[in-house]
């Protein structure tokens, strides 16, 4: 690939964005198959909804906590190839997962797939940044696609493969570790040749100066709280909702992985379209529709039976995934020079609350039932009303550039 001195040429890296994003669909479609064997897990080693929370806040928590140093620490030090040492956590996790004796070592290797995702994500967001050359909604929304497909595919292939046989198979999914390996190391050297002309453009960014730094800080706040709405909502439906469709409508469990596979896959298409839709009418639109326009539907679906709880999953999906890319690019855009901070941070609490959500609604489920968890939560998009306090910042920002 041709050199780039400057990363706001007209047509991004779909070369370097594909590969990025086919890594980040091999590295959540190995982390996916851990929430997907939930149901075979609670049987094996007899776990209570509880526990089944903190294998999900073992693994969320120790990315949430990562996350924001590790993009700290490259914000000032780059590393390319941390992406390969990332994977390299995962796989360890996977195998460890497979072959696990005891509820311990569950949490162990949950913890172990947090840190691969802790060193993968803010590395990888930086190196869409890079390649966006400019187009920064739709380069995130690139890049998390290939996450979002990937959790969707978790479902299946746990239908197809482990469920019929054990969860030893969980381990025959190695060899995807080492293919994204393989992808992220020629990822490694193309980013090697352009962070320092991409650093160099970073240290010249003139903060917006319209907005003080308490306005800076409370616009972050703002988002934050909006990503809490988003990710403890669907922690409910990630974590939950085969239980929630095998408890309330009586289907078995292949019948019920296979409508998590539409409600993760519709999540994955919403990632895909959110992004490109904010660079074009603003993200602060995107993420006011994302949010609070996702409440009616969540607040149909305890009440729906199993066709329209199909039905709704999916709407629900299509449009609260949408919010994220708007969400990260915006705060991005607000704190330019903290790029690796703010992505660290922002999928760091992204993580952390969905496993927090995992943990506290585990814990309603044992205490009250699992219908419960879903009424409550029904209300959380509401919180979306705090975007009309968002200022417009990215709007202002892409007609500079």
């Amino acid at each position: 690939m041709q050199n780039k001195k400057e990363p706001s040429a007209i047509h991004p890296q779909y070369k370097v964005l594909a590969s990025i994003s086919f890594s980040h669909f091999l590295n959540d479609t190995m982390q996916s198959l851990i929430l997907a064997v939930y149901p075979m897990l609670k049987a094996d080693f007899n776990l209570s909804f509880g526990q089944i929370g903190l294998i999900t806040l073992s693994y969320q928590i120790t990315a949430s906590l990562l996350q924001p140093i590790v993009g700290i620490y490259t914000d000032k030090h780059p590393k390319p190839f941390s992406l390969v040492i990332g994977m390299a956590c995962t796989l360890v996790g996977i195998i460890m997962l497979a072959f696990a004796g005891s509820y311990p070592y569950l949490l162990m290797a949950a913890m172990m797939v947090g840190m691969g995702s802790s060193i993968f994500h803010p590395e990888a967001s930086r190196i869409s940044r890079i390649a966006s050359e400019g187009r920064f909604g739709l380069a995130q929304s690139i890049f998390q696609v290939g996450g979002n497909a990937g959790a969707a595919m978790g479902p299946l292939l746990a239908a197809w493969i482990v469920i019929p046989h054990s969860k030893t198979a969980v381990s025959w999914f190695s060899p995807v570790a080492f293919l994204a390996m393989i992808v992220l190391l020629q990822v490694g050297f193309w980013y090697r040749e352009h962070v320092s002309s991409f650093q160099k453009v970073q240290r010249n960014i003139q903060p917006e100066s319209q907005f003080s730094h308490r306005k800076i800080i409370l616009t972050i706040i703002i988002l934050l709280l909006l990503v809490f709405s988003k990710n403890f909502y669907l922690s409910s439906l990630n974590s939950y909702y085969m239980f929630y469709l095998i408890h309330k409508f009586q289907i078995n469990m292949h019948h019920a992985q296979y409508m998590l596979f539409l409600f993760l896959f519709s999540v994955a298409v919403g990632t895909l379209i959110g992004g490109p839709i904010g660079d074009r009418i603003g993200r602060k639109r995107v993420i006011w529709f994302s949010i609070l326009g996702v409440a009616p539907f969540t607040l149909m679906l305890p009440y729906a039976n199993l066709l329209w709880t199909g039905v709704l999953t999916v709407i629900i999906g299509l449009i609260l995934a949408s919010a994220f890319p708007a969400i990260l690019v915006f705060a991005q855009e607000l704190m330019p020079r903290k790029f690796g901070m703010i992505s660290g941070l922002f999928y760091g609490f992204s993580f952390g609350m969905g496993g927090l959500g995992a943990a506290i609604l585990g814990k309603f489920a044992d205490r009250w039932g699992i219908d419960t968890v879903y009424a409550i939560c029904s209300f959380l998009p509401l919180l979306g009303i705090l975007a009309v306090f968002l200022p417009n910042i990215s709007d202002n920002i892409i007609k500079k550039k």
